[in-house]
């Protein structure tokens, strides 16, 4: 009987006594099984027409020995029949063919049992073991099942029961690797259920428990790293949910560790490619210009929803948008009402501040009508303020404007008042304006404009009643003389601060104070120029400190006294460098050439402190030279105070050079070594 005789399932129904001398052959390997020496196939039908095929040859050579022996006619034998050889190849043919039967007959074994018909409660052993050997080949989990539940029921004094024990766990076995499969292809609900069809009463079933436990710790570990990775995604860190996806790659299941794992790292590759989108699109957003925030906008709208990086990308999305309207709020602070209504209504839907820009843009237009300034436009501010409904995100702001222009109304018709009155130019009638306005509390929306209008009407007055003084002070002071501009400044100060022409009428009494003060100092400074000229610089000096510093020609003195005093320490450092050569050491002539180089260049001594400077760094290199004669070390040293920029400073430096050379030898390259080879040529070495 082979697999394709066996049915999914066999019915237990029909009843058909086994055949006791079936042989049974088991593999070692747990699950498979062959019956030897039983047909491929076939029934009892086919193995009866084999039996009546026999019986007809052996008939049908009787009856033809029979005929052959049997006289014809008149007794006369056939003229065959004296042809010895075919008696040959008859005696040789007939024994030969009733052996072959004879032999088909003894080898020939009894049919296997057909197991979807037997009765299982009559069944014998063997039978119930072969037909569970051959359920278990097929290796799926409904003929292992079948194939313990045929045998497990044997008793446990039954010979065989060893036998079944050790195919019961082997086959057992089968299942939970059935089921392992199942496990390692991602099923692991149906690897569950699949391990737990394994009778509990079998001494196996204690493996299920454990390989069960164990699937769902895998399968429980790996869950908790891909949700890892993608809480790593979800913050944007690239690198870690790479690393972190990495571990499933050393989790003992191959459908996470191949199919989840390549999943998770085309999910990191797309969200990080989302992520720098999004990250140019803040970066945009970050200029703070309209354009670049639409772009933004655009930008973070084409992330994919699959992405992790989209619910940052659609939080981000409103913020760009409000960007926009916090941009368009601050042109419209600024009174540029066109540009912030350009601005508002560039936002796009996708920024999902539809209500609140609709708003913004009926608020802005109404504030522009307003600050018309007139009834009308008021008036009509507030006509568009109202179409903002209750429902709207902005109807409170809409409802504090109203009021304002409500109130604004009255007090925009008082200053229109005022400036008619004011229109006069009168004191009386600047007068009067000013006490129109004050009717406009200072708190009203309109308040400070009000205070502007009096302040500039109480300037008119101010600069009305003033005016005569600061005329009569410029009359006066025509004349230009020490008194005459005494009188002017007397007059002019007659304006006190705070009033609309003090600034100008402190100009003037500025003015004409310095007209003074240099009518007076400038003999004094005259005299210190002259006795400077004669050289005289201290007396010079002093008399050009009797200007004090808070008077017109001060800063002019001061620059002259700066002037002298430079010229005297010239004169004494150039002085102290002559005398201080004069002791003829490397330092003091180094020291000299110190002196010598602040006298400035303006001075008339500078030209001869030149020619000392050159000389006296010439004098400390050939100190230098003499020394090099015992002491190079020293000698190299004297040379270093030769002070850079003077006539020896590069033969000094040249010099130093050489010494150093010669303190510290640089040592000879090294020649190479010839040496001879074994035949008897020379090679160069180091």
């Amino acid at each position: 009987m082979t697999e394709r005789d066996i049915p999914d399932s066999w019915s237990p129904e029909r009843v058909r006594k086994p055949d006791e001398s079936t042989r049974l052959s088991r593999n070692s390997q747990f699950g498979e099984s062959r019956t030897s020496g039983i047909p491929p196939s076939g029934s009892n039908s086919k193995t009866m027409k084999q039996r009546k095929d026999i019986n007809n040859q052996k008939l049908s050579g009787k009856t033809q020995l029979e005929t052959a022996t049997s006289p014809r006619g008149s007794g006369k034998l056939p003229r065959w029949t004296k042809n010895w050889a075919i008696w040959a190849f008859l005696l040789a043919l007939v024994p030969g063919g009733i052996g072959v039967m004879a032999m088909g007959i003894l080898l020939k074994l009894p049919s296997a049992p057909n197991c979807p018909s037997i009765f299982w409660p009559l069944a014998s052993a063997s039978v119930r073991m072969h037909c569970a050997q051959l359920a278990a080949s097929k290796q799926n989990v409904n003929d292992l099942l079948q194939a313990i539940d045929l045998v497990k029921q044997l008793p446990d004094n039954h010979p065989l029961r060893g036998e079944v024990d050790r195919f019961i766990k082997e086959w057992s076995k089968d299942i939970l690797r059935l089921a392992d499969l199942s496990f390692q292809n991602g099923k692991l609900e149906e690897a569950i259920a699949t391990a737990r069809k394994i009778p509990k009463d079998l001494e196996a079933y204690k493996l299920v428990e454990n390989q069960i436990t164990e699937w769902q710790s895998i399968w429980a570990r790996a869950d908790a790293i891909f949700k890892e990775a993608e809480e790593d995604m979800r913050q944007q860190r690239w690198q870690s949910s790479f690393m972190t996806a990495s571990k499933l790659l050393r989790v003992d299941n191959k459908y996470w560790a191949s199919v989840k794992y390549n999943e998770l790292n085309n999910l990191i590759t797309r969200s990080r490619e989302d992520g720098e989108k999004l990250a140019k699109a803040e970066d945009l957003a970050k200029t703070g210009v309209p354009d670049n925030l639409i772009k933004a906008i655009q930008i973070a709208e084409k992330i994919d929803k699959s992405s992790y990086v989209y619910q940052k990308a659609q939080e981000a999305i409103p913020g760009f948008g409000r960007q926009m309207l916090k941009l368009a709020e601050a042109k419209l602070n600024r009174r540029n009402a066109d540009e912030a209504l350009e601005i508002a209504r560039l936002i796009p839907d996708a920024a999902r501040l539809g209500p609140e820009a609709e708003d913004f843009i009926t608020l802005a237009e109404a504030q522009r009508s307003a600050w018309l300034g007139t009834v009308s436009s008021i008036e009509a501010a507030i006509a568009q303020a109202q179409q903002i409904n209750v429902s709207r995100p902005n109807y409170q702001k809409a409802q504090q404007l109203i009021a304002r222009w409500q109130i604004e109304i009255e007090d925009v018709a008082r200053i229109e008042k005022a400036r008619v009155l004011a229109s006069g130019g009168t004191v009386n009638e600047l007068n009067a304006a000013i006490a129109e306005a004050q009717f406009v509390p200072v708190s009203n929306p309109r308040g400070q404009e009000a205070r502007q209008e009096i302040g500039r009407w109480r300037g008119q007055i101010e600069t009305i009643e003033d005016r005569p003084f600061l005329d009569r002070a410029e009359q006066i002071a025509v004349l230009g003389d020490y008194n005459s501009l005494q009188s002017a400044i007397a007059e002019a100060g007659q304006i006190r601060r705070g009033r609309a022409l003090y600034r100008e009428a402190q100009q003037k009494i500025s003015a004409w104070t310095a007209t003074i003060q240099r009518t007076e100092d400038q003999p004094v400074l005259d005299k210190a120029r002259e006795l400077a000229s004669g050289g005289n610089l201290p007396a010079a000096i002093a008399t050009a400190r009797q200007i004090t510093g808070a008077r017109a020609l001060s800063r002019e003195a001061q620059e002259a006294i700066d002037g002298w005093q430079g010229e005297i320490d010239a004169k004494q450092n150039w002085a102290q460098a002559r005398e201080t050569s004069l002791t003829g050491t490397s330092s003091s002539l180094a020291e000299a050439i110190r002196l010598a180089r602040s006298v400035p260049r303006s001075s008339p001594e500078r030209s001869e402190a030149d020619a000392a400077i050159d000389q006296w760094s010439q004098q400390i290199l050939d100190i230098a030279r003499s020394q090099s004669q015992s002491d190079l070390g020293r000698a190299i040293e004297t040379a270093r105070k030769v002070p850079r920029g003077t006539g020896a400073y590069s033969e000094a430096r040249q010099q130093i050079r050489e010494w150093r050379q010669l303190l510290n030898p640089e040592p000879p390259p090294q020649q190479p070594i010839e040496q001879q080879s074994g035949d008897g040529t020379y090679t160069t070495g180091q």
